[in-house]
């Protein structure tokens, strides 16, 4: 009760910045203003600050009591390409450009659980780093923020981060041990065939057509290649070819994306694909230049860290609220961080009834969660650096 007297005491501060956040969104790599509000905010409580990591990357360190682990509390930054229809007083002065995924909200998190522990740095031992990554949504700011050293210096032990999730009712945590999140690549592939009038087929090499064929057959790699015990996607979300309905196009871009948990398939990608295009295109008489990009790897949880999170989520909304969540084919960049250190990456819930989804321009939340997320943070620092605990996580 006194840690959630303390946390209501910031309210105010908490809420506000949420707003102040969500007025200037910008997006991936482009978040000066974000960077700068984050920072000043920092500076504000007297904690030190470092500024442009990996361009508008943002990290504090908290040293506690005595010296001990290292925590890392990580927030994404940036926005997205949206246009806001919330007519909220607070709503985007950037045209084009909208908290959409709940990043504003995530900042404000991380910003309250700093004020909150820089208050109770004496009940801890060890280090806390609050990290504001840029460009989560694309290309990903976690890797060169990882390059240009976030993790060490103290060297990172554990890693929590956490998202709004309306797929959860209000105030429910989702925590979930192993595979939540998938491998996000994309791919972009360029059929070049032979263009020609539309009556005369015979004479061209129809890109289109190529493309199409390429399309089915892409769908092929997960239906006869993959286990159907093992999940994986491929999507293509873009075709474009042709400029008028009597000529024959003689090129044709398509754009999509992969999906899986496994890490062997995830690396195997690039070969199966083109393999499959080349097929196709050899076949029909046509070239093709493809351009695959690997993403984010999987998003997998620590199983005795997000035991750890589990536990203090339980205090926070109490153990009805704690819920197991799906895995999602979504990806997420926390999973580098993941990769280098013991983490766990958890929802909030921050759904309610007629509530607009994540990427949506009308989507919202109630404010009175990011107490429960400040919460949520601050409990898994006691656990994990309170001084009277010496070992209160074994590696899995």
């Amino acid at each position: 009760m006194e840690l959630k007297k303390c946390i209501d005491g910031y309210r105010e501060q908490i809420i506000r910045v949420r707003r102040d956040l969500h007025r200037i969104p910008e997006p991936a790599f482009k978040e000066k203003m974000t960077s700068k509000t984050v920072a000043d905010f920092l500076e504000n409580l007297d904690l030190p600050v470092e500024r442009g990591i990996a361009k508008y990357g943002v990290v504090s360190l908290l040293k506690c009591k005595t010296p001990g682990k290292t925590l890392m509390i990580r927030s994404d930054m940036d926005a997205l390409n949206i246009t806001e229809e919330t007519d909220l007083p607070f709503a985007s002065i950037h045209k084009g450009a909208m908290h959409a995924c709940g990043h504003d909200g995530h900042m404000a998190m991380v910003l309250g659980a700093a004020m909150v522990l820089k208050d109770l740095r004496n009940m801890l031992k060890g280090n806390i780093k609050f990290v504001f990554q840029p460009a989560e949504e694309g290309p990903g700011g976690a890797k060169p923020m990882i390059e240009a050293g976030v993790m060490e210096n103290p060297k990172v032990d554990y890693a929590v981060g956490c998202h709004l999730w309306p797929a959860l009712p209000e105030g429910a945590f989702g925590v979930k041990a192993g595979n939540l999140m998938a491998a996000m690549d994309h791919f972009e592939v360029k059929i070049i065939g032979k263009g020609g009038h539309g009556a005369m087929p015979h004479l061209c090499v129809d890109a289109l057509e190529v493309g199409s064929q390429v399309i089915n057959a892409l769908q092929r790699v997960v239906s006869r290649q993959m286990s159907p015990l093992n999940p994986a996607v491929v999507t293509v979300g873009s075709f474009h070819a042709g400029t008028t309905y009597n000529v024959i196009p003689g090129e044709a871009v398509l754009t999509g994306t992969t999906r899986t948990f496994d890490r062997k398939v995830w690396h195997s990608w690039p070969e199966r694909l083109e393999k499959i295009i080349k097929g196709v295109c050899d076949s029909m008489g046509a070239q093709y230049l493809l351009n695959y990009t690997q993403g984010y790897p999987p998003t997998v949880n620590d199983e005795a860290l997000s035991a750890v999170v589990r536990n203090c989520a339980m205090k926070v909304s109490g153990p009805e609220m704690v819920l197991e969540p799906e895995p999602t084919m979504g990806g997420e960049d926390m999973a580098f961080y993941l990769d280098r250190s013991q983490g766990c990456f958890f929802f909030l819930g921050v759904g309610r009834q007629n509530s607009a989804p994540l990427h949506n321009s009308k989507f919202d939340f109630d404010e009175q969660m990011l107490l429960k997320g400040v919460e949520a943070y601050c409990r898994i620092a006691l656990e994990l650096l309170n001084c009277q605990i010496s070992n209160p996580v074994k590696k899995h």
